[in-house]
């Protein structure tokens, strides 16, 4: 028994050394962007030896070649159906009319808003005249809306203003 043990030992030892041989004949150079395993031509190119980790390198994709040509013109998808210039045109309009409500509704509610927050000083409600926390609570809730309100309204401007133009 014992011998077996000394000689499984021995064996491990072995082959512990043979992967440290081994590792150690596998050096890695960088040569800027580049990696290669091959001494000769690491030597040619002045590469620097990748000492400490594995190296893992993915290979590159190739782009498609419409992408490669140039070509930026958005798509529809195949199969798609075609708008018809004035049908695409009257899509345009109501959008256009509707961002613009939306807008007008949103710039009165701003308006709204800004009134009540009373440049930074609204009337006390109720219990807040006896629960000031209450009161800078409801003040900070309300600059916030303000700030989310303004957020809209510069989002719907975008917006109306990515349609094209009326014609």
């Amino acid at each position: 028994m014992k011998t077996s043990f000394v000689f499984l030992l021995t064996a491990l030892a072995a082959a512990g050394v043979h992967i440290q041989a081994q590792a150690q004949q596998e050096r890695v150079w960088r040569c800027g962007n580049e990696y290669t395993n091959n001494a000769t031509l690491a030597q040619q190119r002045g590469c620097k030896v990748m000492e400490g980790g594995n190296v893992t390198v993915v290979q590159g994709t190739r782009p498609i070649a419409a992408a490669a040509a140039g070509s930026t013109a958005a798509r529809a998808p195949a199969g798609s159906p075609r708008v018809d210039g004035a049908d695409q045109r009257a899509r345009d309009g109501e959008a256009r009319s509707v961002l613009e409500s939306e807008l007008k509704k949103a710039e009165e509610r701003q308006a709204q808003l800004l009134k009540d927050y009373n440049s930074g000083e609204p009337e006390k409600q109720g219990s807040e005249a006896r629960n000031y926390q209450k009161y800078l609570d409801r003040v900070a809730e309300m600059k916030a809306e303000i700030a989310r309100n303004e957020s809209d309204i510069a989002g719907i401007r975008r917006e109306i203003g990515r349609l094209p133009a009326n014609r």
